[in-house]
């Protein structure tokens, strides 16, 4: 059976690259019907922060990867936090002391960097192997008081990687590192590999940072005497640019933070999934049960994958259509088919809108879906159909075909729609006889669409982006929109 495994550290937010390599993790073993499993790997006290562990494992529940084996669950190989599996790593070490592959570190920090400092004067890479001591062995007491390296055995190395393919490395690039550290603690370079044979894990999917260490991992493979996972090795994830890793300035930001800014759980997995894969066709929108079909780590580029918050935007607009209007008012309301939907606001309404009845809502909602491209965009593109906006004539000023008509012919314009929209009878006002009659007034006043409904939409919405005209005033109603016009023409008659 398949089982594959994601391992944050509890040290902050699981961004946007931790999740990637959670999701892709996660396809895999759900394409092939295996297992997928959280592990924490908290042994760098130092960096940990509180509540991050928390944290991280709701976050990959929220973002739609439910694991079978992890800290809060259980599973065969518990306990699945590495601070609770010191002991199983100190019985592993014992047996790399009792094969004469580790030993006691007896150099202090200060030696350490003397010798590393002397071999970047000598321009030459340090390698600690170059400094260890003639016997091999640790005192019985050893746990706790000194740190255990592991005797390398340098040797050139051939493996193939999923994703990167054939790969190869020379001696040079093996060194002795440390296995467990003087507090008791195993490095991630120990306890990982440790626990991925433990644990059963059969791939091992993490970023590039790590590819460098390879070779040292299958030294220590073959001085335990396992045979290595499948390894796939995913390219960074790069800025907009394309020119250096994704960074916090960039994007590389809580994953839950996209939720929160009003981005669709569907339309954030499938940017992410795409992030460096795609399955060889022109398809660009897929659902979670689509990437679990399809995914293989064979169609998982080399290259690094260009993070364009433009296209995820893009995405969000294209899964926000595909929402029937039922589901997609109540994801803006905070709940799915009548559950809280976890890590986006309770609401995304604006202050009016939040006091309108859900079917008012809707019929707003109807109207303004083609123009949303996150669920954050509703107050702008809806707050003036639940309440009567204040004048802002700057954004009239500033309109680049607006800013060139006087007062006085803005005056006529608004006043003649008034009038003529006026003759529209209650009954019939609908989007069709409005057309018909903003069409004619177009004739009426021997004006352009740019010019004429330019002034019709700010003196209806005060809005820089509105639906199109016929529906604002269907939306708005007769009397309201009347009104409204009447009092920009009041506004510049003043």
């Amino acid at each position: 059976m398949i089982r594959t495994r994601f391992a944050p550290s509890p040290t902050g937010y699981a961004h946007v690259g931790n999740i990637r390599t959670a999701l892709f993790a996660y396809l895999v073993a759900r394409h092939a019907g295996g297992k997928f499993i959280l592990r924490l790997e908290d042994t760098d006290k130092n960096r940990e922060v509180d509540g991050a562990d928390d944290y991280i494992l709701n976050a990959v529940k929220v973002l739609g990867m439910p694991y079978d084996e992890g800290p809060d669950i259980g599973g065969p190989h518990a306990p699945y936090r590495q601070s609770q599996r010191l002991e199983t790593y100190r019985v592993w070490a014992d047996k790399l002391i009792a094969s004469g592959r580790a030993y006691a570190d007896p150099l202090t920090a200060e030696e350490i960097q003397k010798f590393r400092d002397e071999a970047n004067a000598a321009k030459k890479p340090f390698l600690y192997r170059n400094h260890r001591p003639t016997t091999f062995d640790a005192p019985a007491d050893w746990y706790g008081q000194a740190a255990l390296r592991f005797r390398s055995d340098p040797q050139a190395y051939q493996w193939h990687d999923e994703v990167m393919g054939d790969l190869s490395a020379g001696p040079e690039v093996i060194d002795d590192f440390v296995l467990i550290k003087s507090d008791g603690y195993p490095t991630y370079n120990f306890a990982h590999v440790v626990d991925d044979a433990e644990m059963e894990c059969t791939h091992i999917i993490r970023g590039q940072e790590f590819l460098p260490s390879v070779p040292n991992y299958l030294n220590l493979y073959a001085a335990l005497d396992l045979t290595p996972p499948i390894m796939a090795t995913v390219p960074h994830i790069l800025n907009e640019a394309g020119n250096k890793k994704l960074g916090k300035r960039d994007g590389a930001k809580d994953a839950l933070e996209y939720l929160r800014d009003g981005y669709l759980l569907e339309a954030l997995i499938n940017f992410i999934a795409s992030l460096g894969w795609n399955d060889g066709t022109e398809q660009e929108i897929f659902s979670l049960d689509e990437l679990i079909a399809k995914f293989s780590l064979e169609r998982v580029q080399k290259s690094g994958a260009r993070f364009d918050e433009k296209r995820l935007a893009w995405m969000n607009g294209q899964w926000i259509k595909r929402l029937d209007l039922g589901e997609l008012h109540a994801r803006t309301v905070g709940c799915s088919e009548g559950k809280v939907v976890s890590g986006q606001p309770p609401n995304f309404w604006g202050p009016a809108g939040q006091g309108a009845s859900a079917e008012r809502q809707r019929e707003v909602l109807s109207v303004v879906v083609d123009r949303l491209k996150t669920l954050a965009d509703l107050p702008a593109l809806s707050e003036y159909f639940f309440a009567r906006p204040e004048p802002n004539w700057t954004m009239v000023d500033e309109n680049k075909q607006l800013q060139k008509i006087p007062g006085p012919d803005r005056l006529l314009l608004l006043q003649t729609a008034a009038t003529e929209l006026a003759k529209i009878e209650s009954v019939d006002w609908q989007a069709e006889n409005l057309q018909n009659k903003l069409n004619e007034l177009l004739e009426q006043t021997n004006s352009k669409p740019p010019i004429l409904f330019g002034l019709i939409r700010f003196a209806l919405t005060w809005a820089p982006f509105s639906p199109g005209l016929p529906e604002t005033c269907v939306l708005l109603g007769r009397d309201e929109t009347l009104a409204r016009l009447d009092i920009a023409s009041n506004q510049i008659g003043k």
